[in-house]
């Protein structure tokens, strides 16, 4: 049952990780009113906006792995809590 849940626990972090990374593109689009800066976008955005669009790409990114981990981990140790008492 363990392969069960970190499968789970594997699509639910690719789901969260696209879902992160759509709101992370339309919030910028948003708040900067440009288009978030892609490597297809060549030379055409500067290396400051790059920069930063990086850095709060990746923290999203991160800290949905770290949730998506954890409630995984926490999936796994009710079940098998539940399963000894049963």
């Amino acid at each position: 049952m363990n392969v069960v849940f970190k499968l789970l626990g594997a699509g639910l972090s690719f789901g969260a990780g696209f879902v992160g990374t759509k709101l992370v593109d339309l919030l910028w689009e948003k708040i900067t009113g440009e288009a978030a800066p892609k490597s297809k976008d060549g030379l055409e955005s500067t290396l400051r906006s790059a920069l930063v669009f990086a850095l709060i790409s990746g923290a999203v990114s991160t800290t949905i792995q770290v949730l998506a981990n954890r409630t995984t981990q926490q999936a796994i140790e009710r079940f098998t809590k539940t399963r000894d008492i049963t």
